[in-house]
Parts: structure tokens; C-alpha cells; sequence
């Protein structure tokens, strides 16, 4: 089995999902558009033997329906592949890579973390997905609710599969377990965080935007800090990550008078994370709405308690509540201090770490790749077969999303 498989920016945890792949089918890795900065990611290493292609070189083209067909035929028709695997259904490089599959008769697989219940829908934008997704032959999807919303858009059930959403868990496992055997706090917060923090401060990792519910937590961390001393090295909170909301975080943080208990390294590569996790107490994500939420797989696998909004679709594969973890209303500010306050009360030995550490092997790059192959196969086996309105609906799908990358 020959699999092409697109993701728009490579990241860590790509190359590792990839890397569970070659365990099954001969594979090329293609990247829609490198130069994009959403994530300050390095690129990664890509694994010896792994062949990779690139749709675009410089910014613009991702808006160039007709060039991303040519690279399609000049980089990715030559590997000749039983099958590409896609990510989604909105990216304007997406879409023009599933019609381009349509016209070559190559079946493509949807890969997606979409819930059911993220967002509000309205019947003509359910109508349009309905007509992209026709296209799609197969699926690979994580949690019940990715399953049950990419059937309802008419992928046939039978036909979608589990693990989509791992990350390299052996990486953060030894990473951390070599970090936790040094002394010490990770250089960026040495000095500024007290030594005596080490072991019992809480971490989150979030880009700074309104989703991530920054804010709340923020108030969340007052209400805890309330009922404890005023000791800096007690349940401090570290968070990594930037973004556009960071003048108004650290504006807050000042009104609350947190400044000695809370704490802003900035954005962190991925080799830097795992001294983080190693050295924290416990991990906390509060978004009031996501997909799926790595950082969590990241935390679990790394050994370390989490407590997550039921808002994030990891809660509800990953997270056990009292189990594996803790949830939370993220729109309830007493409910994300109630977690603080859980994660801070449990002791270093608690058995939920081991149950963590199972749930989250549940979703690897090993899974992963088995998933991604049994959905190869089964879109082989019955690929679709798109009426004329969904193409048509596939080309205004594609010209809308060109002028919104131009936009």
C-alpha cells in the first residue's frame, strides 16, 4: 500500500503520526504550505527514508487553486498513490487536493477531529460539508463524537476509523522521566519562580487567544490563591505559550496582584516542553471550546495530573473523571478552582497516574498508523462516488476559501 498523506504545516507530532505509518504502507509526506507561521514551529527532522513534498514555497500561492493541481501532478501523481489522506474539509490546499483526487481516481481518507457538538451548525454550511465530505472515501477520527458528526456528513461508519489524534507519548514518557531525575526548575523560569516550586506548580500551554479562556483560569488562579498563604513557591502558575492577548493577560495579572504567582517563559519548542512537564505539579486546559487539545496527550503521557475543560474533545476519550483526570465547566470560574484545588491536594503517588498513562497509549502513533491503514483499505475497497452537485459544491467550496486565505 502506497499512502500520501497532507497535513498543511508539518509539526512535531505529524512527523510522529507519520512515523507510525511507515510501520504499515509505503509513504509521502506532503506539506501544503511550510511558510506558514500560525505555530513558531522548527521543522522537524523527517524520519531517514520518509519521501516529502511541498506545495508551496513562498506566501500567496496557498491561494492558487490551479498551481497547488500542478505541484499535485509534479510531486505527488509520480509516487502514485493507492490513497491520500486529508485533513478536514476547509483549507483551500485541502480542497483543491480532493478534487484533484476526484479527477485522478485516487480515493482519499478524511482525517478529522471535529465534534459534534463544537459549534453551533446551521443547515447550509452542514449542506456544503456534506457535499466536500462526499468525496471522502474513508475516515480516521479519535473520540465517539468525531466519529459520529464525520457519519452524519456521510462517511460511511463502517468505513471511519480510531487514533488520529496521537503525538510521539514515548518522546514526553523518557523526556520527562530524564528531567525529572536533574534538580532544579527549567532555565526560563529559574529565578523568577521559587526553587521550592519544583514538584508543586501548575502548568498550562496555550497560545494566547480568546478561546483558550486565559482570562477565567486567570481568575481561577486568584480564588485558589485566595484560600492559601501568599508563599510563592505554593501552587505558583506557569504559562507557556504567546499570542495576541499577552498585553491583556499581563494587564490582569497585575489587577489581581498575581504577579508573584504567575509567570509568562513565553513560546517553548517541543524538545523544551518535557522539562516543563517533568518539574510541574499538575497541568491545566481551560478552552471553552477545542477540537482536541494535544497539550493534554503531552501532560498524561509525561506523568503528569491534568485537569481539562469539557470543552476539549481529549476530555472525552482521555479523561476519567477522578480516574485519569479531572473536568471542568470551563465557563463556571468556581469549577476551574475546584480542579485547582484537586490537583493540588493529590499526592505524588496517586494511582491516577498509572491509569492516565494507559488511557493516553490508547491514542499513539502506533494506533495511528494502524487506523490510517485499515482506512486505506477500506477506501480502496469502495471508493466514493460524488454526484454532480457535489462537485459543484466541492468548486465553490474551493474558490471561497482561496479568497479567504487572500483576505
Amino acid at each position: 500500500m502506497k499512502i500520501a498523506i497532507l497535513f498543511d504545516r508539518f509539526g512535531p507530532y505529524h512527523i510522529a503520526r507519520i512515523k507510525g505509518a511507515m510501520e504499515h504502507a509505503e509513504m509521502l509526506a506532503v506539506e501544503g504550505a511550510p511558510h506558514r507561521a500560525v505555530y513558531d514551529w522548527v521543522p522537524p527532522e523527517l524520519p531517514e527514508g520518509l519521501a516529502y513534498a511541498a506545495l508551496t514555497k513562498v506566501s500567496g500561492e496557498e491561494t492558487d487553486a490551479a498551481l497547488i493541481e500542478r505541484r499535485l501532478d509534479e510531486l505527488v501523481a509520480p509516487f502514485k498513490p493507492d490513497v491520500l489522506a486529508l485533513a478536514g474539509w476547509s483549507n483551500m490546499i485541502t480542497l483543491t487536493a480532493l478534487r484533484w483526487c476526484a479527477r485522478k481516481g485516487i480515493p482519499a481518507v478524511c482525517m478529522t477531529e471535529t465534534n459534534d457538538w463544537d459549534f453551533e451548525r446551521k443547515w447550509l454550511a452542514e449542506r456544503v460539508k456534506k457535499g466536500i465530505v462526499a468525496h471522502y472515501s474513508a475516515g480516521l477520527a479519535t473520540n465517539d463524537s468525531q466519529v459520529n458528526y464525520l457519519a452524519g456528513l456521510g462517511v460511511r461508519r463502517d468505513a471511519i476509523f480510531r487514533g488520529y489524534n496521537a503525538i510521539d507519548n514515548a518522546f514526553f514518557r523518557a523526556e520527562a522521566e530524564k528531567w525529572r531525575s536533574q534538580p532544579g526548575l527549567p532555565p526560563e523560569i529559574a529565578g523568577a519562580v521559587p526553587d521550592g516550586a519544583r514538584g508543586q506548580y501548575f502548568l498550562a500551554s496555550n497560545r494566547f487567544i480568546p478561546k483558550k479562556n486565559l482570562a477565567r483560569l486567570l481568575d481561577a488562579c486568584a480564588a485558589f490563591r485566595s484560600e492559601r498563604s501568599d508563599d510563592p513557591a505554593d501552587w505558583p502558575l506557569v504559562l507557556l505559550g504567546d499570542g495576541d492577548l499577552r498585553g491583556e493577560i499581563e494587564a490582569q495579572i497585575k489587577a489581581l496582584d498575581l504577579s508573584a504567582h504567575v509567570h509568562l517563559p513565553g513560546f517553548l519548542q517541543v524538545d523544551a516542553l518535557p522539562r516543563y512537564y517533568a518539574t510541574a505539579g499538575a497541568f491545566v486546559h481551560a478552552s471553552t471550546t477545542e477540537q482536541w487539545g494535544l497539550v493534554v496527550n503531552e501532560a498524561m503521557a509525561s506523568r503528569l495530573p491534568v485537569a481539562v475543560s469539557d470543552r476539549c474533545g481529549s476530555t472525552h476519550f482521555l479523561i476519567e473523571d477522578g480516574v485519569t483526570g479531572y473536568s471542568f465547566d470551563p465557563f463556571k470560574t468556581d469549577e476551574i478552582t475546584r480542579a485547582l484545588n484537586e490537583l493540588a491536594a493529590l499526592p505524588a503517588d496517586t494511582p491516577l497516574l498509572d491509569a492516565a498513562d494507559a488511557k493516553v497509549d490508547e491514542v499513539s502513533p502506533a494506533k495511528f498508523g494502524a487506523g490510517l491503514a485499515n482506512a486505506a483499505q477500506a477506501a480502496v475497497a469502495s471508493p466514493a462516488k460524488p454526484g454532480a452537485i457535489d462537485r459543484f459544491v466541492l468548486e465553490l467550496a474551493i474558490a471561497r476559501a482561496a479568497r479567504n486565505e487572500r483576505a
